[in-house]
């Protein structure tokens, strides 16, 4: 999928099924979606390329190879500037609207406050997108028509797993921009997010975590990047419910300044596509053992 834009996004999101399902496990790319609306880049004050800067492009084709190894992939078509589905459903800035928000708004979110809301007030280095007010109605139809068919479709995913398997591991994938890297990181190539132990099993954490050094990446937990409401909202180790989030720097795949892969990008796919498996026995046999003896 390249970026491009078109009058309809329709469908809005693709749920890519396995021939069989034989892992517990949902992958989820909610920010790599690349196709744009004619009328939402029209009413932006920004190029196209600035306008790209939040996506988590290629993301999805890095972690494809789920399907093949058995787990469902999800991924969203529509960009991150246009609804940001790792938010709350109603995470607004009043300040952004012409009318009143429902009552029942979260206004006051960091994330709001920081222009990174449900229709987010800026990309990159705080760059506004609008140059104007947008009225609450065009907000709240984006909400209802992108936003909670994607969730329930996800909801639905993840059931249908833990139904088959008694627990179910949500994988977000995201990406980060390597400026992103502070000092203290170190240049991280990967950084895992479980919301500091409280949204999976330590057995998904360190089995990625495991996975990835022993292919010469670095790794670090949570910082700066915890898991943002897919992982907070999906995460119920208690439940059986597991979710867990990788955000992986771009500089080692792509050209980020022109959005091409480099030749990097093989390879980056490649080791994660050797971990998969890696990753779905240790799960299995350690969250799962009894469905493990089973088969």
């Amino acid at each position: 999928m390249t970026a491009c834009l078109a009058d309809a996004i329709d469908p809005a999101f693709e749920v890519l099924a396995p021939a069989g399902m034989t892992a517990p496990f949902v992958f989820n790319s909610p920010h790599s979606g690349r196709i744009y609306p004619r009328s939402f880049v029209a009413q932006t004050r920004l190029d196209f390329a600035t306008l790209r800067r939040s996506e988590d492009t290629f993301v999805d084709e890095l972690f494809v190879h789920a399907v093949s190894e058995g787990a469902p992939m999800m991924r969203a078509l529509f960009p991150r500037s246009f609804l940001d589905l790792n938010r709350e459903p109603y995470e607004l800035d009043p300040r952004m609207f012409e009318g009143r928000l429902p009552p029942f708004a979260n206004t006051r979110s960091i994330r709001v406050s920081g222009g990174l809301g449900t229709i987010a007030r800026v990309v990159g280095d705080a760059q506004e997108i609008y140059p104007r007010r947008l009225a609450v109605s065009e907000a709240l139809e984006r909400i209802e028509t992108y936003y909670k068919p994607y969730h329930q479709a996800l909801r639905r995913l993840i059931g249908r797993v833990q139904r088959q398997w008694g627990l179910a591991v949500l994988v977000d994938c995201h990406s980060m921009p390597s400026a992103s890297n502070r000092e203290d990181m170190a240049r991280a190539d990967f950084v895992i997010g479980d919301r500091y132990g409280t949204s999976c099993s330590e057995i998904v954490t360190e089995a990625i975590e495991q996975g990835l050094t022993a292919r010469g990446y670095k790794v670090v937990r949570n910082k700066p990047y915890a898991g943002g409401y897919i992982t907070e909202h999906y995460g119920n180790p208690s439940a059986g419910l597991h979710a867990v989030q990788i955000e992986l720097n771009r500089s080692l795949y792509m050209e980020e300044a022109v959005y091409e892969r480099h030749a990097g990008f093989e390879r980056v796919r490649s080791d994660i596509a050797t971990l998969l498996p890696e990753l779905f026995a240790a799960v299995i046999d350690r969250l799962a053992p009894s469905r493990a003896a089973a088969e």
